[in-house]
């Protein structure tokens, strides 16, 4: 077979360093903007972004030609220095979540992402990471994980 095919959707969470609410309302369109900016520059299409003050969920595209840790380096230091510029003291918590998608879920997923907002009436963010976790079967130590 002389190309390669690959398929990898990543539905990628970041929050704010002590999941401080550094994610202004005004702050949100243009940190989704610039997040999408990112991929395309970088050839990894975002599907969607969301989120709320303290997080933001990206659903991206994984081309063959890149690592997972490569790709979220990118999003996370990029959309770092631009927000620093809007709020010197902004800073992404150093870990993140990063989830596969199958391309069934995909709208799922992407529905998920896009009513943040209600979601998290109901339930905070240290809740959903666990629960995602778990739905990802991702062993884990309950006292480290939000560090």
């Amino acid at each position: 077979m002389g190309h390669a095919y690959s398929s990898n959707l990543i539905h990628l969470i970041c929050s704010t360093k002590e999941r401080q609410p550094l994610i202004t309302s005004a702050l949100e369109k243009p940190l989704r903007d610039y997040l999408v900016g990112i991929g395309q520059n970088q050839k990894m299409p975002v599907l969607g972004v969301g989120g709320i003050a303290d997080h933001v969920h990206v659903l991206f595209s994984l081309p063959a030609t890149i690592s997972l840790s490569k790709s979220i380096q990118t999003f996370k230091a990029n959309s770092s220095r631009f927000m620093r510029q809007h709020n010197p003291r902004f800073a992404w918590q150093e870990g993140y979540g990063a989830f596969s998608v199958s391309q069934s879920n995909k709208e799922t997923v992407l529905n998920y992402i896009d009513t943040q907002a209600e979601h998290h009436k109901k339930l905070n963010f240290a809740d959903e990471f666990i629960a995602l976790l778990r739905k990802h079967d991702i062993e884990f130590d309950p006292r480290f994980v939000l560090d």
